[in-house]
């Protein structure tokens, strides 16, 4: 079953670039009925989970590609099925106005086989081979719009992702060759007579790993093809800010971290110290510059940057509170920011407004994506009986609770913890002056004759919006049985 879910996306988007239908509304069933029926066939891989990889074929004798849907995986793999299918009925409305719509839902249903084929790889190898072809799906939806500038962001992106899968293969290849084959394993395959033997190499590849897969994560100074992109459609910067691209390239570092190097030997070292401090930075880098952003979408671009890196900061903790932290900030922000960037798209096709101080008085005539923006700003910020609050709590609570290596006397995750504390003012500053502005300052004059008349979307992006709103709002309320599952997937893990 989980071959059908991987590959019946891949083929479907494949059929429908060679056939190209001409009818608008048979193309939307055909891409949303596949899309449903796989995210049903990925539900019941999760009910009915198999104890065993599902083999797809080798590339070589000793080298399957695999699949499986263990406790860390389920997590994604839930993620993507349970997003991607709103995103698409959200692209429908939105994608009218751009254009090339075959093209682009052929490559957007691609994109969610290949997703999938990350978030249930069984080995390294299989996770490395998806993480490849994503980037070769998803460059053309970058570049969709043709003009310059997502040419070139097309281009920054291709490049930046080459050399993160160049740096990322070294790892790859030492986990496979002493790592028998690199089966995810919980703990590691790495054992400890390689780290007693080989302590350096241990560390080093672990960090081309790290920074490999970290391009995709935005990890500073590896991040700046990620605004670039917010050039794309919005259906498409919704999933690389929240979903596919961005959540691939932390899961990426979850698993070589916490499925192939081994926690264990990796705690105390030199290479932990270089992740946390990197995660620390490019907190602190992405709200600073979100403040600085006047651009709604580049904006929200920037918070993503920053927001990754509370994932990658507890799951560099290396310790199960970290990794449970870091995967409740994974699935919340998942929720809140592809809410946020739809309602930035939606202001984009129903307005033609792109700046923040162009938002000013939007309330009047877009109500309903104004609200649901507004209740996504204050989940993400950490206002408590939200989400954001829940995830960020558990991620400085791992802080507190870690014993990393000291620097100078302090622990270097409390330099984590600075970097929280600073970037929540900043959140709260860079979120909060977009709703102040839509609800609190007039419409500019020359637009005061629209109020009155609602520029609110139609049901298929009002759909969407209601659905991820009360999903926001359901996973604050019931947070707690949200930890205890997220617990539950990562027992046994350390």
């Amino acid at each position: 079953m989980l071959n059908l879910a991987v590959f019946l996306p891949i083929v479907t988007g494949l059929l429908l670039l060679a056939a190209r239908p001409k009818s608008r509304a048979v193309r939307e069933v055909l891409v949303e009925g596949v899309t449903v029926v796989t995210s049903l066939i990925v539900l019941g891989c999760l009910v009915f989970r198999s104890a065993e990889p599902t083999i797809a074929f080798h590339l070589l004798d000793n080298l399957p590609i695999a699949f499986m849907i263990d406790g860390v995986g389920s997590v994604f793999t839930a993620i993507v099925a349970f997003l991607w299918p709103l995103a698409t009925l959200y692209g429908f409305e939105y994608m009218e106005h751009e254009g090339g719509e075959n093209h682009f839902f052929a490559l957007y249903t691609i994109t969610y086989g290949v997703t999938l084929g990350i978030s249930t790889a069984a080995n390294l190898m299989t996770m490395y081979l998806f993480y490849e072809f994503l980037t070769v799906s998803t460059i053309s939806l970058v570049m969709h719009g043709t003009g310059k500038k997502s040419v070139e962001a097309g281009h920054q992106y291709m490049m930046y992702s080459f050399f993160g899968a160049a740096l990322a293969f070294i790892g790859v290849m030492l986990v496979t060759v002493y790592g028998n084959g690199g089966m995810f394993a919980m703990g590691g395959v790495l054992g400890e007579a390689f780290a007693a033997e080989h302590p350096l190499m241990l560390q080093l590849g672990y960090l081309c790993a790290f920074l490999g897969f970290g391009v995709k994560a935005a990890i500073f100074p590896m991040h700046a093809w990620l605004p670039s992109a917010s050039v794309a459609p919005t259906p498409v910067t919704a999933l690389l800010h929240a979903v596919a691209v961005v959540k691939a390239g932390v899961f990426g570092i979850i698993r070589v971290t916490y499925f192939s190097f081994g926690a264990q030997l990796l705690r105390g070292t030199h290479a932990q110290s270089a992740a946390i401090l990197l995660a620390s930075i490019t907190i602190v880098y992405g709200s600073t510059m979100a403040v600085k952003e006047h651009h709604f979408k580049r904006r929200l671009a920037y918070s993503t940057i920053s927001n990754l890196s509370y994932i990658v900061l507890a799951a560099s903790l290396m310790t199960t509170d970290g990794l449970v932290a870091g995967l409740s900030h994974m699935l919340f922000h998942a929720l809140i920011k592809i809410t946020l960037f739809f309602c930035a798209g939606a202001v984009l096709v129903k307005t033609e407004r792109t700046q923040v101080e162009s938002l000013r008085g939007l309330y009047r005539v877009m109500p309903f994506t104004c609200a649901v923006y507004t209740v996504g700003a204050l989940a993400l910020m950490g206002t408590p009986l939200l989400p954001g609050f829940v995830s960020k709590w558990l991620i400085g609570s791992a802080v507190f609770a870690s014993r990393s290596e000291m620097i100078g006397g302090l622990p270097v995750a409390w330099i984590g913890l600075f970097a929280i504390l600073i970037s929540a003012v900043l959140t709260a500053i860079y979120l909060m002056s977009v709703s102040f502005a839509m609800y609190f300052r007039p419409l500019e004059e020359d637009e005061s004759v629209r109020a009155g008349r609602s520029c609110d979307p139609t049901w298929r992006m009002k759909l969407p919006f209601a659905v991820l709103t009360a999903a926001i709002v359901l996973c604050g309320l019931f947070s707690n049985d949200v930890v205890t599952w997220l617990t539950t997937a990562v027992a046994g893990v350390m």
